[in-house]
């Protein structure tokens, strides 16, 4: 098949994204372009794939995110900017209430960031602690800056579905070493964490600035997660490491969002969308392979753009 995309990134956090709107696939067939296009090997590359598909009675379009492995996330917050922006400008809108794998989320074009930066403002949640949905066990009915000790170390964690599952931990100083190990321990899915999760620690640099990194569950080690920047932001209000209601920065690898968490447990985020370049590649399904591959398009002034947020951040 022949399958043409966007070439795109949130903060960092790059994709295809195609309309799925015109493929008529099963889902053993997402998972398999996902792993075509999303391979590092390959042609295109990316941590996942994403879908712009139908909307429904509450929404005005949606969204699926597949990991680079092949399997279906709840959701993608770097991933949903960039499925909204696809979204507006299919439909000639700046703002709707988009649908995800087990939710819905607010999006809506917002002011750049930085100068010619695409930005928009998602507002996703509730934030929730209850173990029993993700599952966790062994661990009582919540985990906030408490050790896990199905983990193995003495790390104190906060375990927070954003729906997606998120273990985080506030950290001196973010060691690579130890959240791959800790991240690859829950990717073998225990029989106590038998759907895994995103394992990230945290910074906080000042009371108004975090850093994340994250372990994300079926990618591995990555520059940006937004819904871990979204659990993390919660996170931190929720121990009373930044106030509730105040606009943070959130800084990872791949650049920033700007971030708040309400008492309420909503989280909203303000971040890029940015384009790459567009192409149209042949992807051999049976085997998850893709091949000959044409750029149809470059952007190149959106992504010196975001070059320039990047290296500020970091």
């Amino acid at each position: 098949m022949e399958c043409r995309f966007i070439k795109c990134h949130g903060s960092g956090n790059d994709f295809p994204l195609v309309d799925g709107r015109t493929l008529a696939l099963s889902d053993d067939d997402w998972a398999r372009l996902a792993r075509a296009l999303a391979d590092r090997a390959g042609p295109v590359g990316g941590d996942g794939l994403l879908a712009l598909t139908a909307g429904d009675a509450q929404a005005a379009f949606g969204m699926r995110m597949f990991n680079s492995d092949g399997s279906e996330a709840e959701t993608c917050l770097n991933g949903l900017r960039c499925v909204a922006r696809a979204g507006f400008e299919a439909l000639g809108i700046d703002r709707a209430v988009a649908r995800l794998k087990t939710s819905h989320a607010a999006v809506a074009a917002a002011a750049p960031l930085a100068p010619s930066v695409y930005t928009i403002e998602e507002v996703a949640g509730p934030a929730a602690l209850d173990l029993a949905r993700w599952p966790l066990t062994g661990a009582g009915t919540q985990l906030v800056d408490a050790p896990l000790e199905a983990l193995g170390t003495d790390r104190l964690f906060t375990a927070v579905a954003m729906p997606n599952p998120h273990l985080v931990a506030f950290v001196d100083r973010i060691d690579e070493a130890e959240l791959t190990g800790l991240g690859q321990r829950c990717e073998t899915a225990p029989d106590w964490l038998p759907n895994r999760a995103n394992v990230s620690f945290v910074e906080v640099r000042d009371p108004a600035t975090l850093f994340v990194r994250t372990f994300e569950r079926g990618v591995g080690l990555t520059d940006s997660c937004g819904s871990a920047m979204a659990a993390s932001t919660y996170a931190a209000c929720l121990t009373g490491r930044i106030a509730f209601g105040e606009a943070v920065t959130v800084l990872n690898r791949g650049g920033l969002v700007r971030a708040s968490a309400a008492a309420d447990a909503m989280v909203t985020l303000y971040g890029n969308a940015t384009w790459e370049w567009e192409g149209v590649v042949t992807v051999d399904l049976a085997h998850c392979r893709a091949g000959d591959l044409r750029v149809l398009r470059r952007h190149d002034a959106e992504i010196a753009a975001w070059a320039q947020v990047a290296d500020a951040a970091r």
